[in-house]
């Protein structure tokens, strides 16, 4: 055995995807995924993080964390055509994952206008029109894409990895079921009675953050425990 066939083996078991799950596909809502250790105060070792640290999606490790279960990882994010960071990060994205494997789609802004008690704890740029003022909150969800490679590549898997917590996947998973697939949910913070019960395996955000965070002190990003 070999050093990558360790990792793998390792991954699985310590995830529990045992060889009944066959072939797996893997399909990531980075929208969802991207804030799962937003409020974590705690790193993958449990040591408190200090004020001016926080826990960030390492993209690198998730392209390498997913592929040692899955050949197939398709990767759904939205993107603002307007900024630079943005722009980059999609390619970045695609340098990671394969041209062809990350969907994206131009990111829409909904006008959210501020009561009173929250213009205090807004952090948001704000800007004002006739009914007051009011901060853009970025839409951009990957609901329908995703079903529907799901359901076209059908033939190409026996386990759908699904990295998402999103409740509007209940339908999906139970179409995928009826039609004897399996899903592995790998999910961050609560999801509804729905999505767990149709799931074959759940896996807990927190039990894979040693290995697709990193620590970001004070706009620095750096691999935990450096």
């Amino acid at each position: 055995m070999d050093l990558l066939e360790f990792k793998q083996q390792f991954v699985k078991t310590d995830l529990g995807i045992t060889d009944e799950f066959g072939r797996m596909a893997t399909m990531i809502d980075f929208g969802n995924v991207n804030h799962w250790f937003e409020e974590d105060r705690q790193d993958a070792d449990n040591k408190a993080l200090a004020e001016d640290e926080k826990l960030v999606i390492d993209l690198q490790g998730l392209g390498d964390f997913s592929a040692l279960f899955s050949p197939d990882v398709r990767f759904y994010y939205g993107h603002d055509p307007d900024n630079n960071g943005s722009i980059g990060f999609i390619a970045a994205a695609k340098h990671i994952f394969g041209r062809n494997r990350v969907f994206t789609k131009r990111i829409q802004f909904i006008r959210h206008h501020l009561k009173p008690e929250e213009l205090e704890t807004n952090t948001r740029a704000m800007f004002a029109d006739a009914e007051g003022q009011f901060v853009r909150l970025p839409k951009c969800n990957f609901d329908v894409e995703i079903a529907v490679d799901a359901i076209r590549r059908m033939a190409e898997y026996d386990t759908l990895v699904l990295m998402s917590s999103d409740a509007d996947f209940v339908a999906l998973s139970r179409f995928l079921k009826s039609k004897e697939k399996k899903i592995i949910l790998i999910k961050g913070g609560h999801i509804t009675t729905g999505l767990r019960d149709v799931a074959d395996l759940v896996v807990n955000a927190q039990k894979i953050k040693k290995y697709i965070t990193i620590l970001e002190k004070a706009g620095i990003k750096q691999k935990p425990g450096n």
